[in-house]
């Protein structure tokens, strides 16, 4: 019989677990530069950079809110013995949009090199590299700002794979009803982000600059030693998995996951509508994303005035919620599907809603909070935590319509996913450059706003989760949706 006990914590709650930190270490190494920036710099700003009588002097959340002045002293004085650099705005975008121009190179082959040699080894060792590079990043910056930047171009190049390679694994892992759920793992890197801003911003007032990234690139190999031990590419391959967990995870995929390799219909994905959905989704979604993510520091510190510290709890706290309502959000949506309130497109169209034109509307208002910075960091937490809706989105749908091709399909959509990453601080950097005032900033978040609502309205009318007929092709017959939604205990009573 294959009704045997059930452990306690199942395999794959704990590869829920390693690849949630898998993720936020991913985010740890490539966003730490964000905050260290602001003391790697030499400030600069002159009269023309802020409104100081309108925003330093409303400072409620900042515990040396005083004039600009003493901003410039509290970064200073911490890094009396730390190199300085004179780099100005458009050399700072440089070095923070550098990461994401070649990102999407690797984006499809990393997709197609997880179906030949498996997440573990792609994924994993991905991010060990990327933790190396990190190590270097001082030496870079100390010899030649050109140098950085070429150190975020190969890192950008070698984490393309992370994602695509991800829903690989979680293809072969996960039953139907569980996807929005498990996937809500894929944002551990909005708590990497929650870490990562106040720990830097700790690091920074105590320790010199170059201590933020020896500590975050050691925190990444530590996670690489466990991934290296605890994960396998199939439940099959798993030494410690029980028998009744193992067949439920197989009964569940095996209508939808072929065994045997397929040659990608690419004309046919090239031609699918859900499929160009998906993708505008994605880069909708993203766009919001990046912004908030890569300029947010900046914001706080220069335009609201807010010190190293501040700035680092206050850009990182977002993100933590951003996980906790992907996580959320992904279980409610689970519930919906189980007990068939909602059909799966519908479950997906609600999430893109929630993640794209909701998130508009939070940034519309944190376009016009002006110099209150309680407005300000409140609806910068709401438009960041509705970004986590975006697993159980758009993110999801791309196992929805093709579980064999997940990876392929989430390389292409990670291709047109990223260009936001470099996108949106070139054009930041154009607006306000030499002008860093508030009603330069509040075109930049206009136009964040307006690329979110029209994407999620398009998916809202266009987009569909239903399996698509290129996934197995003519040799497997499609199961229906809804009939592999039996949970492990149904199938020890099926048995």
């Amino acid at each position: 019989s294959l009704c045997h006990s059930i452990v306690m914590v199942p395999v794959r709650s704990v590869l829920w677990f390693i690849v949630f930190c898998g993720f936020g270490v991913n985010y740890m190494v490539r966003i730490n530069i964000n905050i260290a920036m602001r003391a790697m710099v030499q400030s600069t700003y002159n009269d023309k950079t802020i409104n100081s009588g309108e925003c330093l002097n409303k400072l409620s959340m900042n515990n040396n809110s005083t004039i600009k002045g003493h901003r410039d002293k509290t970064i200073t004085n911490n890094k009396l013995s730390q190199n300085i650099f004179d780099w100005d705005e458009r050399v700072q975008n440089l070095i923070l949009g550098g990461f994401f121009w070649f990102h999407w190179v690797l984006q499809i082959p990393g997709g197609v090199f997880a179906r030949k040699y498996g997440t573990k080894a792609v994924f994993g060792l991905s991010n060990l590299a990327n933790c190396i590079l990190t190590f270097t990043i001082p030496m870079c910056a100390k010899f030649d700002y050109r140098v950085l930047i070429l150190n975020r171009v190969a890192q950008g190049i070698i984490v393309g794979v992370a994602w695509p390679s991800m829903q690989h694994l979680t293809a072969n892992w996960v039953p139907p009803n569980e996807r929005s759920k498990f996937v809500s793992a894929y944002f551990g890197s909005s708590v990497g982000v929650a870490v990562t801003y106040p720990l830097c911003g700790f690091i920074l007032s105590t320790f010199k600059w170059e201590a933020v990234f020896y500590t975050t690139g050691t925190l990444g190999i530590i996670w690489f030693l466990f991934w290296w031990a605890l994960v396998y590419d199939t439940p099959s391959q798993h030494p410690r998995i029980t028998e009744s967990e193992l067949a439920y995870i197989e009964y569940s995929l095996c209508k939808s996951v072929a065994k045997e390799k397929l040659r990608v219909p690419w004309m046919a994905i090239t031609k699918s509508v859900p499929v160009r959905m998906i993708l505008l989704a994605q880069w909708g979604g993203s766009w919001g994303l990046f912004t908030l993510l890569t300029q947010a520091p900046t914001y706080f510190n220069v335009i609201l005035g807010w010190n190293l510290k501040m700035t680092g709890i206050w850009s990182g706290l977002p993100h933590l919620c951003c996980w906790l309502f992907s996580f959320l959000f992904g279980t409610f949506a689970d519930h919906l599907l189980q007990t068939k309130k909602m059909n799966r497109t519908n479950v997906r169209k609600l999430a893109v809603g929630v993640c794209n034109v909701l998130q508009a509307v939070l940034v519309t208002a944190l376009a016009f909070t002006e110099c209150n910075s309680t407005a300000a960091i409140l609806m910068l937490i709401f438009a960041t935590t509705v970004q986590g809706s975006f697993t159980a989105g758009a993110l999801a749908n791309v196992i929805d319509i093709s579980p064999n091709f997940a990876s392929v399909l989430q390389g292409v959509a990670g291709v047109i996913a990223i260009t936001p990453g470099f996108i949106s601080p070139y054009i930041v950097g154009l607006l306000t450059y030499q002008n860093q005032t508030l009603q330069q900033w509040k075109i930049v978040f206009i136009i964040t706003s307006v690329i979110l609502l029209s994407t999620g309205i398009m998916y809202i009318i266009f987009g569909d989760s239903e399996i698509q007929e290129w996934n197995n092709g003519e040799e497997i017959d499609l199961e229906p949706e809804g009939e592999s939604l039996k949970t492990e205990t149904e199938l020890k009573q099926l048995n």
